[in-house]
């Protein structure tokens, strides 16, 4: 497995994994897959990458999935280039380990995973998004991880959900037709990422 990037020496640990800046900490838990209700859209303002925290560089990193680029934004705040790699190696459904989503919110199933009595709480709602239960069960969608220039990389609104925070990138510098998807070099190592656009 990866090693913990020196950039992100600073967080958290749960596991032995680190714990990225936008992940939900509920109850003293962290609930890995869950983004922060209140860090996520602070990250996006605060032009910050998810997992260290740090302010963005010359380039990040959009994790995408077909209905992010359908929609032309991704709802999770940029990877810095350091940080992806660890990411990939020990994130399930990035490194495709999941094979289909969650049946259950990860609140349900989460050992803090009892009713919340802090109102003050950003714990999501115990109950399914229209998103979660339309992917509850399903097959894992294939992911992605697209190289941009921060530059590039601006705060919008869903279009479907015009109150939540989105980033959004207008082109990749490192390719000429706008649109760097980045994957895995065969077969399906997470050390390497390699242009797959022509």
């Amino acid at each position: 497995m990866h090693a913990i990037p020196q950039r992100c020496a600073h967080r958290p640990l749960a596991g032995g994994l680190v714990v990225p800046y936008v992940t939900l900490i509920h109850d003293g838990q962290a609930a890995f897959g869950v983004l922060d209700a209140r860090k996520a859209p602070a990250a996006f303002r605060r032009r910050l990458y998810q997992i260290c925290a740090h302010r963005l560089d010359k380039r990040g990193f959009l994790i995408v999935r077909p209905a992010d680029v359908a929609r032309g934004c991704s709802p999770e705040p940029a990877l810095h280039p350091e940080c992806l790699p660890y990411a990939a190696a020990h994130c399930p459904m990035l490194n495709g380990t999941a094979t289909r989503y969650r049946r259950r919110p990860v609140l349900a199933s989460h050992p803090a995973g009892r009713p919340c009595t802090d109102l003050s709480c950003p714990c999501p709602s115990r109950t399914p998004d229209e998103e979660h239960a339309a992917r509850s069960g399903s097959p894992a969608d294939r992911y992605e991880a697209w190289m941009i220039h921060t530059r590039n990389y601006r705060l919008v609104s869903r279009p479907d959900r015009p109150d939540t925070a989105s980033a959004s990138a207008s082109t990749c510098p490192s390719c000429v037709n706008g649109s760097c998807a980045l994957r895995p070099s065969p077969p399906a190592s997470s050390t390497s990422w390699t242009c797959s656009t022509p």
